[in-house]
This record gives structure tokens, C-alpha cells and sequence, in this order.
């Protein structure tokens, strides 16, 4: 009779992915049937950075590309510090508030020299 009352508690659970699978299935459904279905060779085509996907592979390749990547993962980084600071701020203090702007204060100025070097100047 416990493993009835215990498998029940999970009813709400089971209920929930299923009407979620019942509504990612119908949105799927919708946008095959409502969405123009006419394929040729540019949209089949491999995407990837905006290169040929069947070009040379020693080709020289923009610096540029890598720049944005690097500077995504240093700001996504930065978000991902600052939840858990913010949220445990009231048990660390004033200490901990100066050293979080200790590291966004180095995070701007790094920010800052990448603008003036131009890494987000596109042409």
C-alpha cells in the first residue's frame, strides 16, 4: 500500500510531461503543415559562421570570430559569478560585496581595452 501513496505523489509530475509532449507535438504539427515546405540547395546547405561548408580547410579564417566567442564566455562567466554572490550577499558582507567589484571592476576594464582595440568594430 506505501509504494501506491508514493507512485501517486508522482502522479502530478507524470501529468505535466505529458501534456507538455502533447503540446510540443501539436507545435510541431502546426508549424509542418502552416509552414512553406519548399526546400532548394542554399537552405539544405551546412551553416556555420558564414563559410562555405565545402570550402578549403587552410583557408585563413578571421581572428575576429574568436574575439567574439572569447568575450561571450568571459560575459557569460560573469553572470554565472554573480547569482550565487548575489543571492549569498547578506551572509558575506561588505567583504564579499568589494571583492565582486573588484572582479567587475578587472572585467570592464577588459572590456574597455577590447572596444578601443577594436575586437567589436565589424566591418
Amino acid at each position: 500500500m506505501a509504494s501506491n501513496d508514493l507512485l501517486i505523489n508522482y502522479l502530478p509530475i507524470l501529468i505535466f510531461i505529458g501534456i507538455a509532449a502533447i503540446m510540443a507535438c501539436a507545435m510541431l504539427a502546426m508549424s509542418y503543415m502552416s509552414g512553406k515546405q519548399k526546400p532548394d540547395v542554399n537552405k539544405n546547405a551546412a551553416y556555420e559562421c558564414g563559410f562555405d561548408a565545402f570550402d578549403d580547410a587552410r583557408s585563413k579564417f578571421d581572428v575576429r570570430f574568436y574575439l567574439v566567442a572569447i568575450l561571450f564566455i568571459i560575459f557569460d562567466l560573469e553572470i554565472a559569478f554573480l547569482f550565487p554572490w548575489a543571492v549569498s550577499l547578506g551572509e558575506i558582507g561588505l567583504f564579499g560585496f568589494w571583492s565582486m567589484m573588484v572582479f567587475l571592476g578587472v572585467l570592464t576594464i577588459g572590456f574597455i581595452y577590447e572596444w578601443n582595440k577594436g575586437a567589436l568594430d565589424w566591418e
